[in-house]
């Protein structure tokens, strides 16, 4: 919002201001006006685990630079000195390792669109460095040492290269020194030319979703709000992804190798609204049916199928490919083109079912299975099937 308005100059911003705000209201203003007053990190961390997410990551710090710790290389500028008067990062990161499964993970951006040093720096082309010096580098060690992420989400390098950040040093402190040496992951936004390139999984773009199989480990960084990271009081229904577009988005991230990260967006106040809610707690509701086609699953020798909206995923030690469907065929017949079928050894069964199904085999290859016949109560989830398939090929 601040680039929108104080830099850009977007009429609808500067409007939204001039007849919302008193004149000369500055940005810095916002900070007494985020209060954080309805936050509970316990009622978060429930949420989160309930969605089905293996790790979260929450924005420490994004590039205006107000960070949700009392940074002391944040003075005045932070949730402890101004607005909530808490440390948010503390009370949340307590609240996902005593009540989760989650791996904890911290978001934090390099640069910052309106620091004085920033600018400086950026005015001389990056040849000196008094920014990461004395802001970046400093709060990034203060925060490892201090919460111990186990992931590490960095992000805007501010167009400058990664030597002027000195992430090559902090990185190998991270993985070689830090108390998170042996489990954190870190992604690949660490300068300009790093990304994509660099990084323990790679994010590439925000809404990154390359529609085919990586050879690297990769993230869809994507938000449930169609056009926003941030919450949105003026949002429409029709706004937010619906809960079968996220599954579908799920499933196709996952089948070509990635994972997903799903973005919310809270309140001031410090609440989730309640259609984020739901659509977490939608997708957990889903999982629990089909996480076994999604956790620890490997990309399969096809991410998806000849007939539309089927991806596959499997677990090649224990012999078994999973066909993902989105759509219930009304014939109750599923044609699947890839999977080459054994009689006597292959079996089919739908997940949150559980009997073995009726199948034919197609030559030169395919299958066709035969679905059970299920009334919509009796279905084992609403938004998407899969298949788990024994010793096909």
């Amino acid at each position: 919002f601040r680039w929108y308005w104080q830099e850009k100059k977007i009429p609808m911003y500067v409007e939204f201001m001039e007849n919302n705000y008193p004149p000369n209201f500055k940005y810095e203003d916002f900070g007494p006006l985020f209060t954080a007053r309805f936050f509970n990190a316990s009622h978060w961390a429930d949420v989160f685990q309930a969605s089905g997410a293996k790790y979260t990551v929450l924005t420490s710090k994004h590039h205006e630079g107000f960070t949700l710790w009392g940074s002391k290389y944040s003075w005045n500028w932070n949730a402890v000195d101004v607005g909530p008067k808490r440390d948010l990062v503390k009370e949340f990161e307590a609240a996902i390792r005593n009540r989760t499964d989650l791996r904890f993970g911290l978001y934090h951006s390099l640069f910052e669109w309106f620091h004085p040093l920033f600018l400086e720096d950026k005015s001389r082309s990056f040849h000196q460095q008094q920014f990461p010096v004395s802001k970046t580098l400093p709060e990034l060690y203060e925060l490892v040492n201090k919460y111990r992420p186990e992931v590490l989400w960095s992000d805007g390098d501010g167009d400058a290269p990664d030597d002027y950040w000195n992430s090559t040093v902090f990185l190998a402190w991270l993985y070689n020194q830090s108390p998170v040496r042996d489990t954190v992951v870190t992604n690949d936004r660490w300068g300009v030319g790093t990304i994509c390139k660099h990084g323990g999984y790679y994010t590439c773009s925000d809404r990154y979703h390359p529609g085919h199989l990586l050879p690297h480990k990769w993230e869809n960084c994507m938000t449930i709000d169609k056009f926003s990271w941030g919450y949105r009081r003026e949002a429409r229904l029709s706004d937010y992804l619906t809960i079968e577009e996220l599954v579908k988005e799920l499933v196709e991230t996952v089948s070509c190798g990635g994972n997903l990260l799903m973005n919310i967006g809270p309140t001031h106040d410090g609440t989730i609204p309640v259609i984020f809610e739901e659509r977490l707690r939608q997708m957990g509701t889903w999982l629990k049916v089909n996480g076994e086609a999604i956790y620890e699953t490997h990309p399969w020798r096809s991410q998806s199928d000849v007939t539309s909206d089927v991806w596959y995923t499997s677990k090649p030690k224990q012999k078994l490919v999973y066909a993902i469907y989105l759509k219930w065929p009304t014939s109750r017949h599923l044609f699947l083109g890839q999977p080459i079928a054994t009689l006597g050894a292959t079996e089919i069964k739908l997940l949150g079912h559980g009997q073995p199904l009726n199948w034919t085999s197609l030559k030169p290859n395919g299958i066709l299975v035969e679905l059970p016949h299920l009334t919509f109560d009796q279905m084992p989830c609403k938004w998407g099937w899969a298949l788990a398939l024994t010793n096909v090929i």
